[in-house]
């Protein structure tokens, strides 16, 4: 008795389940096949604008505004620094805390300049806005050191004292600063892409075209900075501040004049809104869907729309994220417009959107990965300056001196040296033995750079172990003001960590922005640039906010002070061991991410559809990714 109500129970339930399963497949088979009849009647003959790709022909405009550019703006940032505590009388502490801050906000200021570049301006109206706010930032900041009023006085070598900055003065320093954020903004998430618009992605010319115009970029940026890092400030350390502020602004206004000569002949995409929106979309839909349950069968009960014109690649269906497919499921109270489209996308997404922000939410981890892997690079660019300052900087017997800030170029010269030598030998190589087009796969490749940021940081602690020890036990070469005496230890000790920066660099930062490019949603790669400048901000922050604590912690330690204003009176070195212990942690965490992740397929596999028949049975078929 007991047993045959149970039977009962389950075949009720069984019937439920498939009456269940055959409402919502007639709900979407009388929806798609209402769908198909009026599209009959609409068409898709849409006549498009002819786009007038000018290719090259625009590239001495764009390339040559992307040189004068980043020359205006690295011959200024490369060296300010050492520019806020010795014409600014600020403090190291200080002075690497703002720095910290500015390069922050700069980068996060790129989150905002591609939404609303995508969503209301375009790219030539946000780049043309944001050069000519870069320009005169870089000129509130020449004036500064040009106008005797707008800085705080000399301080002599042998003061140990100095008066700083007032608040007025700090005002007009700091709008100078605002002004480039506002620039850098604009310029950073746009200026790739605005390149790459010169060209028709649809031919193999234009396809070539967008190639070549990457290396030119990259070509200007590494040749933008050799140059600040050498002549210009070589004239702002040895001639004048003036003079060595000045030529950056000039550069700047010579960018600005470069980019607009070439008005008539660029092709500007209008702004087309922000793909964020169908984000927010999905995950709204999702949570007012919650209560529904997991679709058995995906491909048969969720939503499956492309809209006509879409540069978006199909993507397959994916288990990860799985809570995100309800925003797909159809109900009873969905309605699709006659063009195939959800009438209401707050309530109804298609599978197509939920998979492009399942891109976006496998690729994020990599953010944190990003911002514990530049904390290495972030010391390289300040307190590697420091160690420079107080270490021989004199070639053989000469009195010519490198400048503190030009032994950055170092890790420039390695990322110029190897990318050559990887892309012609290593990869071939690699591309025989492991059948991969890049020889590795893209995390691999950041993995390999995040593993070689430990050697660099334990490189420099060594390195600073061996400058301090140099300058208590033997006898010093000279005293920088402000700081303390200098180690005779040269300051070609230091090239070792600036080469190793640079090598992993050009593995891990040009393995990400890779990565980015190709795992993001098509119309969501600016987002995509902007997401690698915001983990270099990231990490900006952290290293600023681990400088402070360190600072602070260890003053009464009995160690003594690890970051004072005399390195020689610090232990710089256990800071860096610090550092290398994160990147530690930051690689395990890494491996775990990388042995997670599903590639985003993108030309070589397959999406699976649905169709249906005019029977209105249900058949699958295998589509090419584009």
């Amino acid at each position: 008795m007991h047993q045959s109500r149970m039977k009962a129970a389950e075949k009720q339930t069984v019937e439920k389940k498939e009456n269940g399963a055959l409402e919502l497949e007639k709900i979407y088979e009388n929806k798609t096949m209402e769908l198909e009849n009026v599209k009959k009647t609409v068409g898709n003959d849409h006549d498009e604008p002819k786009i007038n790709y000018r290719g090259w022909k625009a590239m001495p405009f764009i390339i040559g505004n992307e040189t004068f550019e980043k020359l205006g703006a690295v011959g200024t940032l490369a060296n300010l620094l050492i520019y806020l505590t010795s014409v600014f009388n600020m403090k190291n502490i200080t002075a690497a805390t703002i720095i910290n801050i500015f390069n922050g906000t700069a980068n996060f200021g790129t989150m905002i300049g591609a939404y609303l570049c995508d969503t209301y301006f375009g790219r030539y109206n946000t780049l043309g806005f944001a050069t000519v706010a870069s320009f005169l930032g870089l000129q509130a900041i020449q004036l500064t050191a040009a106008i005797p009023t707008l800085h705080p006085p000399h301080c002599a070598a042998e003061s140990s004292t100095c008066k700083g900055p007032t608040a007025g003065q700090m005002a007009f320093l700091l709008s100078g600063f605002g002004l480039m954020i506002i620039g850098a903004g604009g310029v950073r998430p746009c200026n790739l892409a605005f390149g790459a618009d010169q060209f028709n992605p649809n031919t193999e010319s234009g396809k070539r075209g967008i190639n070549s115009f990457f290396n030119w970029y990259f070509c200007t940026f590494t040749f933008a900075q050799m140059v600040s890092l050498t002549l210009i400030v070589y004239v702002q350390s040895n001639v004048s501040w003036a003079i060595g502020l000045a030529i950056p602004a000039l550069l700047m206004l010579i960018a600005c004049v470069v980019f607009f000569m070439g008005t008539k002949i660029y092709v500007r995409v209008p702004a087309t809104g922000s793909p964020m929106t169908s984000v927010a979309q999905v995950i709204v839909v999702a949570v007012k869907k919650r209560q529904l349950k997991q679709p058995d069968q995906p491909l048969l009960s969720l939503f499956n729309y492309i809209p006509p014109g879409s540069i978006n690649c199909k993507l397959r269906h994916t288990d990860q994220f799985r809570f995100l497919d309800k925003a797909a499921m159809l109900t009873p109270e969905d309605h699709i417009n006659p063009d195939g489209s959800a009438a209401n996308r707050w309530r109804l997404c298609s599978v197509q959107q939920v998979e492009e922000v399942k891109c976006v939410l496998r690729v994020l981890p990599t953010w944190f990965a990003a911002v514990i892997f530049h904390l290495m690079i972030n010391q390289q660019h300040t307190y590697a300056v420091f160690q420079a300052q107080q270490s021989n900087r004199r070639l053989g017997n000469i009195s010519f001196k490198i400048p503190a800030a030009s032994y950055v170029v170092f890790m420039m010269l390695s990322m110029t040296i190897w990318i050559p030598i990887y892309d012609r030998i290593f990869v071939p190589f690699l591309r025989r033995l492991t059948g991969k087009e890049g020889g590795i796969t893209l995390l691999q490749r950041m993995g390999i750079g995040i593993g070689i940021s430990i050697i660099t940081m334990l490189v420099s602690g060594v390195v600073e172990e061996h400058r301090r020890t140099t300058a208590l036990t033997k006898p010093t070469v000279g005293f920088q003001p402000r700081r303390g005496a200098v180690s005779s230890m040269s300051g070609m000790f230091l090239i070792p960590q600036f080469a190793l920066a640079g090598l992993a660099d050009a593995f891990t930062s040009i393995g990400l922005v890779e990565f980015y490019y190709k795992q993001f949603p098509e119309n969501m790669r600016s987002i995509g640039g902007s997401l690698f400048f915001c983990a270099l901000a990231g990490s900006s922050y952290l290293s600023s906010l681990l400088i402070t604590i360190v600072h602070q912690t260890t003053q009464g330690a009995a160690t003594g002070n690890w970051l004072p204003e005399d390195l020689n009176k610090g232990r710089l070195d256990y800071f860096y061991y610090m550092i290398a212990g994160l990147e530690v942690l930051n690689l395990g965490y890494f491996l775990v991410y990388a042995r997670w992740y599903e590639y985003r397929e993108t030309g070589a596999g397959s999406a699976t559809t649905i169709e249906f028949e005019a029977n209105g049975e249900a058949k699958q078929s295998d589509k090419t990714l584009v």
